[in-house]
């Protein structure tokens, strides 16, 4: 308590002592005390009320015989602006500034120091530094709406903040198109010193005079980068951002601060270059933005997702620290929202979306596929998430799958107790005969793969060998994929139908033997005559699908059934 009343003292003494170096009249003794805030003037009511009418009122106004004390706390600008208004009135000199001159404009307005009242007042003093100096530049507009922002709203009623902002507009727009000085982009620096508020109204008013959409866009990156400049400019994920409790004013500001910045992006979606747009929606995330903010953000990096590069991608994925996954949700959208995109380009100009893909699909694809393999080491990341993923682009998009099977290695590889049927749905999303031959001989010997994936590869490359062919294009995979169906298919048929004349053979067999034994008292050694079905046993035994195809020898094919060394056992025809 008595330190603060110290301070008070100290202040008093101190706007005491600049008054009397200042006051002229020092043989006549002061008359007012004019209090603003903590700080208090001893002055002479002639002198103030010479140029300041409001003054004259309140002491004409007042009840008191003797008017000792005026209270003026709540004028614009404070206790340093009330006295270079007094050392105005006192004709004392001070210097107007592009920094103090809208504060003393509107000071002046609210002491009643104008022109009307007093020829050369205040008032005019200031409009004219203003035209004359102020507002001839980009640079003293911008620091004149600075100050304004902390004289609502007076300076609003006195057209101050807009006649800055029209002025900014006029002279950014001419520095886009006539740069005056190195670099270019000066002007963008100059306009991300005011708040949002006003640099909304900024670019609102370039956009009302044609500016460009790069013009803008051009602004705005460099607005959101001087504003957050912890959460935008650190694209690299290896930052270290506290978000404590002691923060969240702070989060706050920054969230509604983001998603005001996101509300004046032009209309034109490919303006931004995708790493701005991919950091901008990382901070959205982070910040707890709103579903609008993040959906528009996700839509406008979908329309230009063929500029995206992996680095692009894992911006969006990891926390500020680098350590851990983001929910991958985003990334989702975005692939999502690009692949159907390209399906309405497809069908707007008359093709077939599943018949063949674009360049940009194809390069979108390749770009997904090392995206995975990079985010694959991580625990956190689910099958299903990854498996989501990997399945929004079309399969005509992938030539080849060889980094898709990198991916699924890698994942296979960082989550090494994995059953066989999860393998099995991690490496459902890639199609094995569409491996390259280096791919599929890695794989056919790669022990971390589900065997089936195994089978695949060795039976595709056996195949072609034992048909003599050489090696198709990866183009023509499709029918590969299906005549392979087709002869494992027979070759199973085959070998159930090689088990079923067996069965019959012998039980054909056991039956001739029984008739004979029966029969030999009644003919003796005559020669036997062949039965129904033994003819028919012996022209089903003559029956080979595979006799002259490609899977010829199917001796392979491991079905759980012995065809060298049938057991005994009891038969019967079904």
């Amino acid at each position: 308590m008595a330190a603060l009343i110290k301070q008070n003292t100290n202040r008093f003494s101190l706007a005491m002592e600049r008054t009397g170096q200042w006051i002229f009249s020092q043989d006549i003794p002061t008359d007012v005390v004019v209090v603003v805030g903590e700080a208090k003037f001893s002055l002479h009511k002639f002198m103030l009320v010479a140029k300041s009418n409001s003054i004259r009122k309140l002491i004409l106004d007042t009840n008191e015989p003797d008017l000792a004390k005026i209270d003026l706390s709540d004028i614009p600008g404070g206790a340093e602006i009330f006295e270079k208004a007094a050392k105005f009135c006192y004709g004392v000199n001070f210097e107007i500034t592009v920094h103090n001159v809208a504060a003393l404009r509107c000071a002046a307005e609210y002491l009643e120091m104008t022109d009307k009242y007093c020829d050369g007042n205040l008032a005019g003093r200031t409009e004219d530094f203003l035209a004359q100096v102020a507002l001839t530049s980009l640079s003293g507009a911008i620091v004149v709406l600075k100050s304004c922002e902390e004289l609502t709203p007076m300076a609003e009623d006195l057209k101050l903040v807009q006649r800055c902002v029209d002025v900014a507009s006029i002279k950014a727009c001419n520095e886009s198109n006539f740069p005056s000085r190195s670099p270019p982009n000066w002007w963008t620096q100059e306009l991300s010193i005011v708040d949002i508020d006003s640099f909304k109204r900024i670019i609102a008013s370039m956009k009302a005079r044609g500016a460009k959409a790069l013009t803008l866009a051009s602004a705005i990156i460099t607005y959101a980068e001087r504003s957050l400049p912890d959460l935008i400019r650190d694209q690299s994920g290896s930052g270290t951002i506290s978000s404590g409790p002691n923060d969240s004013d702070t989060r706050t500001a920054q969230r509604q601060l983001l998603e005001s910045i996101v509300t004046i992006l032009p209309v034109e979606r490919a303006a931004f270059p995708i790493s701005f747009l991919c950091c901008i929606l990382r901070t959205a995330i982070f910040l707890g933005a709103s579903s609008a903010c993040k959906s528009e953000l996700e839509k406008r990096i979908a329309m230009i997702l063929e500029h995206v590069t992996v680095d692009d991608l894992l911006v969006l994925s990891f926390t500020y620290d680098g350590e851990r996954l983001f929910d991958l949700e985003s990334v989702r959208k975005i692939i999502s929202g690009f692949v159907e995109k390209e399906k309405s380009v497809a069908v707007f100009n008359g093709g077939d979306f599943r018949e063949a893909s674009s360049a940009a699909m194809l390069r979108v694809t390749k770009t997904v596929d090392a995206y995975l393999g990079e985010i694959a080491t991580y625990a956190e990341l689910s099958i299903s998430k990854f498996n989501g993923i990997a399945n929004l682009p079309p399969k005509m998009a992938r030539k080849v799958d060889d980094d898709l099977y990198r991916a699924i290695d890698i994942y296979l590889k960082a989550h090494p107790n994995l059953d066989e049927i999860e393998r099995e749905k991690v490496c459902s999303v890639m199609d094995p005969l569409k491996l390259s031959y280096e791919a599929r001989v890695h794989a056919s010997q790669n022990k971390r793969l589900p065997v089936q994936i195994v089978l695949h590869a060795l039976y595709y490359d056996q195949l072609k060998i034992r048909s003599g062919v050489e090696e198709r294009s990866l183009s023509n995979a499709s029918t590969t994929r299906k005549q392979l169906q087709v002869d494992v298919s027979l070759a199973k048929e085959n070998e159930a139908l090689r088990t079923e004349l067996l069965k019959m053979k012998m039980y054909i067999t056991d039956m001739q033997k029984t008739t004979q034994g029966s029969s030999s008292g009644v003919k003796g050694g005559g020669a036997k005559r062949p039965t129904f079905f033994s003819s028919v046993s012996k022209k089903l035994g003559k029956l080979n699908p595979f006799k002259h195809g490609v899977s010829k020898d199917t001796s392979n094919l491991d079905d759980g059934v012995d065809l060298t060394k049938p057991r005994r056992r009891r038969f019967s025809i079904s």
